[in-house]
């Protein structure tokens, strides 16, 4: 299905989740803002490689963390390819080390809060008094947004406290808009992945491959972005048009309860 309104800003969308969400958007017909931290330079096979599913993608370098960096991105997305439909919220880390809750320092709380959540909540403010206002002058203006969430919402890992609080937060943070926005007409998703092979887990995949062996997962595999990416694109495509403000686990059922 081709959109008629199809512009997607999927922030940390020139790798792991975020480039499967991109490549499954862009071969839906969705024009491609994407951002990241990197320079334009080192993407430039990425940016090729999207660019050859038959979309316009631009590139928009920022840290969503700071106020600054969120009006350039979104300056930038719209000028290159216009209003925003579709903001897919993505971009995050893990703590630089893994340090237990009684010696998790301030500076590492504060950096993964502020770019996995505080980042995440002001955008989608923008993003959203954005299609407020072009949804006033366009009635028939369509737009969403999507939260890229983790089973770290809810599936305890002391370790890595402040990555698991942020992901919590992101579940309020989608309730909190979706219950905002659902009269307006925008609907809030979060999509929330379980173990997913990237750069970000290859440090932990021995761990993972062991216990996914054991049984750790109902289906016996590590998921990948484009599994990821095929939910989002569900979504973006209008598939649950009475679901705003679900969650979709997309964890090869690790979170169901088991005896």
């Amino acid at each position: 299905m081709k959109n008629k309104y199809n512009v997607a800003l999927i922030t940390g969308g020139s790798r792991g989740i975020g480039l499967g969400i991109a490549k499954a958007l862009g071969k839906e017909g969705i024009h491609l803002a994407i951002n990241g931290m990197r320079e334009e330079a080192a993407l430039e096979g990425v940016l090729l490689e999207l660019r050859a599913l038959g979309v316009k993608v631009c590139y928009c370098q920022g840290n969503v963390a700071s106020s600054e960096d969120r009006t350039r991105i979104l300056e930038k997305a719209q000028q290159d390819l216009g209003p925003i439909n579709f903001l897919i919220n993505n971009a995050g880390v893990a703590p630089k080390k893994r340090l237990d809750i009684l010696e998790t320092t301030e500076e590492s709380y504060e950096r993964v809060m502020d770019i996995n959540l505080k980042g995440p909540f002001f955008l989608s403010q923008a993003v959203a008094n954005q299609m407020l206002m072009k949804k006033a002058l366009e009635p028939s203006f369509e737009g969403a947004i999507i939260n890229i969430g983790s089973i770290s919402a809810t599936v305890a890992s002391y370790n890595r406290g402040e990555y698991c609080i942020s992901k919590t937060g992101m579940g309020m943070m989608t309730t909190l808009f979706a219950a905002r926005l659902g009269k307006e007409g925008i609907p809030v998703y979060e999509v929330r992945p379980g173990l997913t092979l990237t750069d970000m887990t290859t440090v932990v995949k021995e761990k993972y491959d062991q216990l996914i062996d054991e049984g750790l997962t109902l289906q016996p595999r590590w998921g990948y972005p484009e599994d990821i990416g095929k939910a989002v694109a569900a979504l973006v495509r209008g598939d649950f048009p009475y679901s705003t403000g679900q969650v979709i686990m997309v964890d090869g059922g690790l979170t169901i309860p088991r005896l």
